[in-house]
C-alpha cells in the first residue's frame, strides 16, 4: 500500500489510499502548494502561507510635489485676498495713536459681499474718492513685492487707498464748532481715541468748522489725528463734497497684524454705543400732530349724540 496524503480526507473514515502510478510511485498530495503567490481558482479563499505581499509603491518625491503645493497655496491666498481679508500698510500719521505709520492691518472684505454697510466708529479702508492722494509719493516695489502684493501677502502698492474712521452715515448731521466737541445728530462724542494734544475740531477756515448732513449711499470720515488728517473736512469742494461713496469702501480694518509688539484689535469705541440715530422728520411731525388731532376730536364729539367716539362721522 502506498504512502498516505497528509490532511486529505475522503467521504469515509480512515486513511485514504493514494493510487499508485504505473512506475510504482505514489501520486503527490492534492493540498501541496504548487506555485507560490497564487490563490485558489474561485478567488474567495485565503492567501497561502507561501504567498508574498506586493511591494509598496515608492512615494512621490517631495521636490516633485512642491510646485503643486505652491500653486495651491497661491490660489488660496488669492481667493482669501479677494473675498476674505487683505493686508494694508499705514503710510501716514493721520490715524495716530490708533494706528502708527508702518503698521500692517488686516481688512475684513467678506461682510460687504453680504450687503453690510459701514457703521459709525469703524476704521475703514476705501478707494480714493476724488484725488485725495494727489501729490503723495507712489511706492516703487520690486518684482517679488509686486507678486506678493497681488496675492495679498503684502500690501498693494498700485491701489490708491486711504484709511479713516467713520463718523457719520446716511442721514446723520455732523457738526464741529470751535474746538469741539464733535456732534452727531446733536449728541456730543467723547472721543478718547483722538490724538493726545489735539482738539476734536480744528479751528481754521479751510474746513475744520463745518455742519453737514450725510446723503444716502455716502459716509463722512475723519482721522484720529485731527490736526494732521486731510479727511472729509478738507475735501468739501470735490465732486462728492467730502463724502465717501459706500461703494468705494474696501472693508473694515479689524486687527493690527504687524509688528508683533502692536498686535491688537480695532473695536468700535464706546462713545458710538449711545443712540445717535437721526429722528425722521415724518415721525416728529406725526408725534406733534397727534395731540392736536385728539383735542379737535374731543371738541367735535362733546355733546353730540350723533357722533360716536369709536369712528369718524359719516
Amino acid at each position: 500500500m502506498g504512502d498516505l496524503a497528509v490532511g486529505a480526507r475522503s467521504g469515509h473514515d480512515g486513511p485514504e489510499e493514494q493510487p499508485e502510478r504505473t512506475d510504482g510511485s505514489a501520486t503527490p498530495a492534492t493540498n501541496e502548494v504548487v506555485a507560490t503567490g497564487s490563490e485558489s481558482g474561485d478567488g474567495g479563499g485565503t492567501k497561502e502561507h507561501g504567498e508574498q505581499d506586493e511591494k509598496p509603491k515608492n512615494p512621490r518625491s517631495f521636490w516633485k510635489e512642491l510646485p503643486l503645493l505652491i500653486g495651491i497655496a497661491l490660489v488660496l491666498a488669492l481667493l482669501i485676498k479677494t473675498f476674505l481679508v487683505q493686508a494694508f500698510s499705514i503710510p501716514s500719521d493721520s490715524m495716530q495713536n490708533t494706528l502708527q505709520q508702518g503698521d500692517r492691518v488686516l481688512v475684513d472684505k467678506l461682510t460687504p459681499w453680504f450687503g453690510s454697510e459701514p457703521s459709525r466708529g469703524e476704521v475703514v479702508v476705501f478707494h480714493d474718492p476724488d484725488n485725495w492722494l494727489a501729490g503723495e509719493p507712489t511706492p516703487n516695489p520690486n518684482a517679488v513685492q509686486q507678486v506678493l502684493s497681488k496675492i495679498g501677502l503684502m500690501p498693494s502698492a498700485d491701489e490708491k487707498d486711504l484709511i479713516k474712521r467713520v463718523i457719520g452715515v446716511a442721514g446723520d448731521t455732523v457738526e464741529c464748532e470751535n474746538s469741539g466737541p464733535l456732534t452727531v445728530n446733536g449728541k456730543a462724542l467723547n472721543e478718547t481715541y483722538v490724538y493726545a494734544g489735539n482738539t476734536p475740531c480744528s479751528v481754521d477756515d479751510q474746513g475744520g468748522q463745518f455742519k453737514v448732513t450725510v446723503p444716502p449711499g455716502k459716509i463722512w470720515v475723519m482721522g484720529d489725528h485731527r490736526q494732521n488728517s486731510l479727511d472729509s473736512r478738507y475735501h468739501q469742494q470735490d465732486k462728492y463734497q467730502g463724502f465717501v461713496p459706500v461703494g468705494n469702501v474696501v472693508g473694515r480694518a479689524i486687527v493690527i497684524a504687524w509688528p508683533p509688539t502692536r498686535w491688537n484689535t480695532l473695536p468700535i469705541p464706546d462713545t458710538f454705543d449711545q443712540n445717535l440715530s437721526a429722528a425722521a422728520p415724518g415721525a416728529l411731525g406725526l408725534a406733534g400732530a397727534a395731540p392736536l388731532v385728539l383735542w379737535r376730536r374731543r371738541r367735535l364729539t362733546a355733546g353730540n349724540p350723533r357722533v360716536s367716539g369709536r369712528g369718524t362721522a359719516g
